[in-house]
């Protein structure tokens, strides 16, 4: 399994919401997307960022055929004019299995 987590810093934090919107219009673009999840900052909790997602595919392929999609392209167009900065990690993991 490969996790990929994206923070995004926004020029305007009000976009978060418009943000959040065209992220989860990727959500379901290729198989292998085992978790897509995207938040955005709340106030009263602690931030360093503006946005978040959480995903997890069942392979590096599987990754390579999202980011590499027209529709994850075009958005990642648009996402680029509205940030300030990003940051990635990309990891691979062994899905843990929690005890009865």
């Amino acid at each position: 399994m490969i996790r990929h987590i994206v923070l995004w810093t926004l020029n305007n934090p009000a976009d978060a919401p418009r943000f959040k919107a065209l992220l989860d219009s990727c959500a379901r673009l290729v198989p292998g997307i085992v978790e897509f999840d995207v938040g955005i900052r709340e106030v009263g909790l602690e931030a360093t960022a503006d946005v978040v997602l959480v995903s997890t595919f069942t392979n590096a392929q599987q990754l390579e055929a999202y980011q590499q999609h027209p529709q994850h392209k075009a958005v990642a167009v648009e996402l680029g004019t509205m940030r300030s900065g990003r940051h990635v990690l990309d990891h691979g993991f062994e899905p843990v299995k929690a005890s009865a």
